[in-house]
């Protein structure tokens, strides 16, 4: 039970008593946990009537773009055809090994649709690699293209292409609303199987429900905001572009896919402008190349006149580089998040201008988080202040690692706690820092070293 919120601190969300952080955000509307349904379902009941004007998707590199109505007659004549001629139904698992393009976000709402999980996984793997991610999630289905397919592991009973005129027939088939009804999907079945390392070690196959992306996206929409242009730049692969392939229909954005296979800054920065983008999504090794573009090459600020934040995820930045940035691009604000594939991305994040300007620190927790932070030696709760291993735990944090109930113990204990292995500390008016990661801390005559410490000095020094 919830504590009181009168024992709830308004600045910090810590309760004394339980030693336990919550989280101090409006809460957010979500379908009652037992109720059957989809995450797409869910998504396309939020849309507006009438669908929006503006596209959906966008590819940045051919300026193709698809429309709401286009889109969601897609995903129907998709999921009609995977259940009709493809055979994928509730409980299978689908390999996806391919590069991001329009064709992504309506093959990943298609599947969870009809009840399958999505399982993409990183076509610059070896075969070896994808072999053993292969024998962690059992696909019974694989879609790849004509260059990936022939990485994809034996075994696999059907692989379709994506870039074959077959799938496209699919696409452009009848759509049948009922195919996306046709099974009685639980929000606790799995949408989605991400792999991912885990605190330390060998890939593991993390599972996701239709309750997890759920609760991920509305509180990635929560923020206020009309509209926007989302530029994506991250792997689809991986949980932070997963979920942005999704966020379109949360929010009735435009999502342009940026398709080339190496990241360019200055192609970026094109696409920015060209497309009117409001929202660019980076890694931190793209924040920088932007950075050192605009300092070679001052003109390249000027064609951005429409972006307003920069979204940046899946590690740490140095107060540094936020600088370098903004001091070439003054009215873009950084925004970080904070989160791992097995929370379904970003539970901990910044919201609009001014909590961003709070450098260094990753945000506040979303609704729906409690958080711990505990003395790894001792297992004792700390308070405000003081930095410790974070523990989290809310409707967002992943079933499990598949066929590894070894693993899941390890991190994830009965009463629902995850472990980041993640030191951080939550301040005083509750914004989180991430300090290191548990494993990386260097030990030097007797001092402990966070090895973000060594990475931010690198990148103030090149």
């Amino acid at each position: 039970m919830p504590p009181a919120a009168a024992a709830v601190d308004p600045m910090s969300g810590y309760c004394a008593a339980t030693r336990t952080y919550h989280s101090l955000r409006e809460p957010i509307l979500l379908p009652p946990p037992d109720l059957p349904l989809s995450f797409p379902a869910f998504a396309f009941s939020v849309l507006p009537s009438p669908l929006p004007s503006h596209p959906a998707l966008i590819d940045s590199a051919t300026g193709e773009a698809v429309s709401f109505p286009s889109f969601l007659a897609q995903v129907r004549a998709l999921a009609t055809a995977l259940r009709s001629h493809i055979h994928v139904s509730r409980g299978d698992v689908a390999f996806v090994l391919a590069p991001p393009s329009l064709h992504t976000p309506v093959l990943y709402f298609a599947l969870m649709a009809v009840g399958a999980a999505v399982s993409p996984a990183n076509p610059a793997l070896t075969t070896g690699e994808l072999a053993h991610l292969a024998a962690l999630s059992k696909p019974s289905v694989a879609f790849a293209v004509s260059t990936t397919a022939s990485k994809l592991p034996p075994g696999i009973a059907t692989v379709v292409l994506l870039d074959s005129p077959r799938f496209l027939s699919f696409l452009h088939g009848p759509g049948d609303a009922s195919a996306m009804d046709a099974a009685v999907i639980r929000q606790s079945d799995p949408a989605a199987i991400l792999y991912s390392s885990g605190t330390t070690g060998l890939a593991k196959a993390v599972v996701l429900t239709h309750r997890n992306i759920m609760t991920s996206r509305v509180m990635a929409a929560s923020a206020p905001a009309a509209p926007e242009v989302l530029l994506l730049t991250v792997p689809v692969f991986h949980v932070y572009g997963f979920v942005f392939c999704l966020r379109p229909v949360m929010g009735a954005n435009t999502l342009v896919l940026h398709t080339p296979r190496r990241f360019d800054a200055r192609a970026v920065l094109e696409a920015v402008g060209r497309f009117r983008v409001t929202r660019l999504a980076l890694a931190p090794p793209a924040l920088l190349a932007i950075a050192r573009t605009a300092e070679s090459d001052e003109s390249v600020t000027a064609s951005t006149p429409t972006l307003q934040a920069v979204l940046c995820g899946g590690a740490s930045l140095s107060p540094e580089l936020i600088r370098r940035f903004s001091h070439k691009f003054p009215q873009v604000y950084v925004t970080q998040g904070y989160g791992l594939t097995e929370t379904t991305a970003g539970f901990c994040r910044n919201i609009g201008a001014e909590e961003s300007r709070r450098i260094g620190s990753v945000g506040r927790l979303s609704w729906g988080t409690e958080a711990k932070i505990i003395d790894p030696e001792t297992g004792a709760a700390l308070p405000p202040g003081v930095p410790g291993e974070l523990l989290v735990r809310g409707p967002f944090v992943m079933k499990g690692y598949l066929g590894d109930k070894e693993s899941t113990s390890k991190v994830l204990d009965s009463e629902g706690w995850l472990r980041t292995g993640d030191v951080c500390m939550i301040g005083e008016d509750g914004f989180l820092f991430v300090v290191d990661r548990m494993k990386e801390i260097i030990k030097y005559k007797g001092y402990q070293v966070p090895s973000t410490v060594i990475s931010n000095l690198l990148i103030i020094t090149t």
